[in-house]
């Protein structure tokens, strides 16, 4: 499986962060009822960017099999969700719903 991982600016907003372009360290589990992020992002002129919409800021990863469709997992971020840390050069975000679609699975019929 592959997968991309995208941090956007609202949802047709613009890409902070996009994996499948740009690649860089992440990683994501479930823990409880939220999805934890960590991002390396050593760039301050990246982040400073970034942080600046950090309250309307969007998650998604987009996971590709070679023998099923593309799943796509779109994650809310609420408020106070993220955060960081310059002297690790880490994002944190915490997110703390999320839905999950096939693309392939709807179809518009004109």
């Amino acid at each position: 499986m592959k997968e991309v991982f995208l941090i956007k600016h609202a949802v047709g907003g613009r890409a902070f962060v996009d994996t499948g372009k740009h690649p860089i360290p992440y990683t994501w589990e479930h823990v409880g009822d939220q999805w934890v992020f960590t991002v390396q992002i050593e760039k301050k002129e990246d982040i400073a960017e970034l942080l600046k919409w950090k309250e309307e800021l969007n998650v998604f990863l987009f996971q590709e099999f070679e023998n099923k469709p593309t799943k796509k997992l779109w994650f809310y971020v609420g408020d106070d969700s993220v955060h960081y840390s310059e002297e690790q050069g880490e994002l944190t975000i915490v997110a703390k719903s999320q839905i999950v679609y096939i693309p392939d699975q709807f179809s518009a019929q004109l």
